[in-house]
C-alpha cells in the first residue's frame, strides 16, 4: 500500500509503476502450490492404482496432458496478474493459483475412469491395455465437454458474483477448504504420524504462527526435508512397517505416448463416453462456482480480478489438457489469501507452472512420485484450507457469520460418506452391506448421500438463503429456494445416482438410460416439493407481515 501511494503521489501513471513480480514470498507460495499439484497428480495415480489400472500407462499417457493444462493455466494466471497490476498502479499483486481440481480428481478416478476400466476387462473381456486405451479415451472426452462447458458458462459468472452475497461465495468455499483440502489428507498425514505430523507443526508454525526456520528456510522447504529424513530413516527399521521407494528401472525421459492423444483415436469412444457425463458435468459446474469463489476470495484479499476471465482462463486450461490426453480439469484454487499471507506475487505462478508442466512432459514426475513421501507433502493442503477458512470469515460481515457456517453442513454430508462411499461402490460390497445393514442405517447413508451429492452447489444456496432470512429479504430467499428445487429436479444437486449423476426426472422410455426409475422418484421429488413450501413460506410471510429489508444502518446495529 506504501509503495503504490508513493506512486501516484509523485505523479506517475499507474502503466510507469514497476511490478515487482518475483519476491522472496514466491519462495515458498511456489513450494504450497507446486507441492498442491504434485499431491494431486501423485493422488490420480494411487487412485488408479487401486482399481488395477496399470500404473505406466497413467504415468505415460495421462499425466503428461493433465500436467500440459496446469502449466497453461498458471502461465495465463501470471500474464493476468501483471495486467492487473498494470491497471491499478500497485506493485503487489498476487497471481491467482490454479492447479488440478481435488474433487474431480477423486470424481473422475473413482466413477468415471476406475470404473470404465473394469467393465471393459470384466463385461466386455477387453484385455488390460485394450481397457486402458477406452478408459482414456472416455476420460478425454469427460475432459473436454468439460472444457466446454465451463468457456459457455463463463460470460455469465460476473452476474452470479455480483448478486450471490459473499456468505454464499465464501461460505461454499469454507466448506471446501475444511472437507477436501484440510481434512481428507489427514488420513495420508496421520497415517504415518511421526513424519506426518511434524511435517503439519512445521507448516503450521512458519505460515501461520509466522515463525521462521534458521536461515529463513521456506517453511514448505524445510517440511518436506525434515520430514521426509525421517521418514526414510524409518525406513531402514524393519518393524516400522515403512516401506522404500519402489523407484523405476527406467524413465522415459520425453515420452512420446501422450502424444498418441492428439491423433485423435479418443474420438471413436464418444458413445462408451456418454453414459458417464452425467456424472463429469457437476464436477464441471462446481468448479465454474468454485473459480467464482475464488475470484471473490482474491478481491477480499486485496486483487480484483475479472471473474469472467478468470473462469474463462480454467476453460481453457481444461480444454486444452483434455485435447492433450489429460483425464482431470483445472481450476483456480482457492487458496489465494494463502499465498498472498505468503508473500508471492506471481514469479510462484510461472516457477509451478515450469516445474508441474516439465515434470509431466518430460518425464521425471515418475521420480518425483517414487521420492517424495506422501506425509511430507499433504500438510501443505491442511494450511491451504485453514487459511481459506479464516478468510471466508474475515471477508464476510459478522452478521453473515451463521450463514458461513451453515453453508459447512452439505460438506460435512460428502466427509461422512467419502469413505463408506469408496467401500459400497465396490459390487461384490454393496450387495453385501444390503443384508448387513438394517433399515435405520441404511436410510440415514442414502440421505447422506444425497445431501452430499452437489454438495459445493447446496452450500453456495443454503449460504446465499439464510444470508438473505438476515437482511429480511425473504422474497429473495424465497427465490433462492425455488432455484435449488429447479437444480434438485434435474441431479445438480442432492441426486440419489451412483456418481451425483444429473438425469431428466421423468421422460419416454427411450431415454431410460437418463431418466429416474420409480426407485428413486419420490424420494427427489420430495426434495422439490420441500423447496417450493419454503420458498412459499417465506413470500406469504413477506406479504403477510410486510416485512422491509434491513437498512445500512440497521444492519450495521445487527452486527
Amino acid at each position: 500500500m506504501h509503495s503504490q501511494s508513493q506512486t501516484l503521489a509523485s505523479g506517475d501513471s499507474p502503466e510507469k509503476m514497476r511490478y515487482q513480480w518475483a519476491k522472496p514470498g514466491d519462495v515458498n507460495a511456489f513450494f504450497g502450490l507446486m507441492l498442491d499439484n504434485l499431491a494431486g497428480l501423485i493422488l490420480m495415480v494411487g487412485l488408479l492404482s487401486g482399481f488395477g489400472f496399470p500404473i505406466d500407462f497413467t504415468v505415460s499417457r495421462m499425466v503428461p496432458g493433465t500436467a500440459l493444462g496446469v502449466m497453461l493455466g498458471d502461465l495465463a494466471f501470471f500474464y493476468l496478474a501483471f495486467r492487473l497490476a498494470k491497471k491499478t498502479g500497485r506493485d503487489d499483486v498476487t497471481a491467482m493459483p490454479l492447479g488440478l481440481d481435488t474433487p474431480s480428481t477423486f470424481g473422475m478416478t473413482l466413477f468415471i475412469l476406475g470404473p470404465s476400466y473394469l467393465q471393459g476387462l470384466e463385461e466386455m473381456g477387453l484385455g488390460e491395455l485394450d481397457a486402458a486405451y477406452r478408459t482414456w479415451g472416455i476420460g478425454i472426452w469427460c475432459i473436454v465437454l468439460s472444457g466446454f462447458l465451463k468457456l459457455m458458462l463463463a460470460p455469465f459468472s460476473n452476474w452470479v458474483r455480483t448478486h450471490v452475497p459473499r456468505a454464499g461465495l465464501l461460505g461454499s468455499l469454507a466448506a471446501i477448504a475444511l472437507v477436501l483440502i484440510s481434512f481428507l489428507p489427514l488420513t495420508e498425514i496421520l497415517g504415518h504420524p511421526l513424519p506426518g505430523l511434524l511435517a503439519l507443526v512445521i507448516v503450521l508454525t512458519t505460515l501461520i504462527g509466522r515463525i521462521p526456520l534458521p536461515k529463513k528456510t521456506p517453511g514448505t522447504l524445510g517440511a518436506l526435508i525434515v520430514s521426509g529424513v525421517v521418514y526414510y530413516l524409518l525406513c531402514l527399521s524393519p518393524t516400522s512397517g515403512y516401506l522404500h521407494a519402489q523407484f523405476p528401472e527406467t524413465i522415459d525421459w520425453f515420452p512420446a505416448e501422450w502424444m498418441e492423444a492428439w491423433q485423435g483415436g479418443w474420438l471413436v469412444q464418444f458413445q462408451d463416453a456418454l453414459p458417464y457425463l452425467p456424472i463429469a458435468f457437476p464436477f464441471a459446474i462446481g468448479t465454474v462456482v468454485g473459480g467464482i469463489d475464488c475470484t471473490e476470495s482474491a478481491a477480499a484479499a486485496g486483487d480484483t480480478y475479472d471473474t469472467r476471465t478468470v473462469v474463462g482462463i480454467e476453460g481453457f486450461a481444461t480444454l486444452a489438457a483434455g485435447i492433450s490426453g489429460g483425464v482431470i480439469q483445472t481450476t483456480p484454487y482457492i487458496g489465494h489469501p494463502a499465498y498472498k499471507a505468503m508473500g508471492g506475487r506471481a514469479g510462484y505462478s510461472l516457477a509451478t507452472a515450469m516445474l508441474i508442466g516439465t515434470a509431466g512432459l518430460v518425464g521425471y514426475f515418475e521420480w518425483l512420485n517414487a521420492l517424495i513421501p506422501a506425509p511430507a507433502v499433504y500438510p501443505v493442503l491442511v494450511f491451504i484450507g485453514l487459511e481459506i477458512t479464516s478468510q471466508s470469515f474475515i471477508a464476510t460481515p459478522r452478521k453473515h457469520y451463521p450463514a458461513v457456517a451453515f453453508s459447512c453442513l452439505p460438506a460435512l454430508a460428502f466427509l461422512a460418506m467419502n469413505l463408506p462411499g469408496r467401500i459400497l461402490s465396490d459390487p461384490a460390497l454393496a450387495s453385501i452391506q444390503q443384508s448387513m445393514l438394517n433399515p435405520s442405517l441404511q436410510r440415514d447413508l442414502g440421505t447422506l448421500q444425497v445431501l452430499s451429492s452437489g454438495f459445493i452447489l447446496t452450500s453456495l444456496l443454503w449460504a446465499w438463503a439464510l444470508a438473505m432470512i438476515i437482511d429480511r429479504r425473504l422474497g429473495k430467499a424465497a427465490a433462492v429456494f425455488l432455484v435449488a428445487a429447479t437444480l434438485t429436479l434435474f441431479g445438480f444437486i442432492h441426486s440419489p445416482l451412483p456418481g451425483s449423476q444429473i438425469f431428466l426426472p421423468f421422460g419416454p422410455a427411450s431415454w431410460s438410460s437418463m431418466v429416474l426409475n420409480d426407485q428413486y422418484q419420490w424420494q427427489v421429488m420430495e426434495f422439490v416439493f420441500a423447496y417450493l413450501v419454503c420458498a412459499m413460506t417465506l413470500y406469504l410471510w413477506k406479504v403477510l407481515q410486510k416485512i422491509q429489508p434491513l437498512s445500512e444502518e440497521d444492519a450495521t446495529d445487527a452486527s
